[in-house]
């Protein structure tokens, strides 16, 4: 299985910045190994640029950080996967956990856009994960097991295919907390298993997002059931990426 390293860079760079950071990227990623997989999620509005520098570049892709289940329609300020695939994103990013948390998405609103962007041919990432009271109150296998349960029900084999699923304690984004690796196996393991419960799916994979840098990038990958790395801040800079892709 292919390692999947991501990038979100969230709500960062104007055209001019992403367009920079992207050419640097080309550069270095010219030559990505066979067994790595690289997917860059811009903001929307940098989606067309950053995908027309990195185009055919092997083993390299572009996300949209987000969309709204629905062809077209009457509703003001969303984005529909038809104009992110216009744009030139083949991947989509569906459950941050600034989404859920900040902006106030539901598990059922995930669910519909998972489905929706798998019927719509992209490959979807779907972020799960713990808050600080749910961990400390021994709830990460109750919220893994709804939030998995909730969006994978009823999906299809194909579309199983081209699902993966990157597990982020919310209490380690953007804090510089990293959990421990035998946190991350158990997170992991928990995951899977409900993956292959609910599914019968067992190749899935299943990213870890949470404070990765290229210090750490190394141990978090090599864990036997992390499958890839979803990086934030870290990812700004093409540096420290290409770094942790190297990792």
């Amino acid at each position: 299985m292919q390692k999947i390293i991501a990038a979100n860079w969230k709500m960062y760079k104007t055209r001019p910045e992403a367009r920079q950071t992207a050419q640097e990227l080309a550069k270095e990623l010219s030559a990505t190994p066979p067994h790595c997989l690289v997917v860059v999620f811009p903001s929307f509005t940098n989606i067309a640029d950053v995908a027309q520098i990195l185009h055919g570049i092997r083993n390299v892709s572009v996300g949209a950080q987000n969309c709204y289940p629905a062809e077209e329609g009457a509703f003001t300020g969303e984005v529909s996967p038809a104009m992110l695939q216009d744009a030139g994103a083949c991947w989509m990013l569906v459950g941050h956990s600034e989404r859920r948390h900040v902006l106030g998405e539901s598990d059922e609103l995930v669910a519909r856009k998972t489905a929706f962007a798998l019927a719509q041919s992209f490959r979807v990432m779907l972020c799960v994960g713990e808050t600080l009271p749910q961990r400390e109150a021994g709830e990460l296998e109750a919220v893994l097991t709804r939030q998995l349960s909730t969006a994978l029900n009823g999906l299809t084999r194909e579309q199983l295919d081209r699902l993966a699923v990157a597990y982020e304690p919310v209490w380690a984004i953007g804090t510089g907390k990293v959990a421990t690796p035998e946190q991350v196996s158990e997170a992991h393991g928990a995951a899977k298993g409900i993956i292959r419960k609910v599914t019968g799916e067992a190749s899935i994979p299943v990213l870890y997002g949470g404070s990765v840098k290229p210090d750490n990038a190394g141990t978090l990958v090599r864990l036997d059931n992390v499958d890839g790395l979803l990086v934030g801040g870290a990812s700004l800079v093409s540096r420290s990426f290409v770094q942790i892709i190297r990792a």
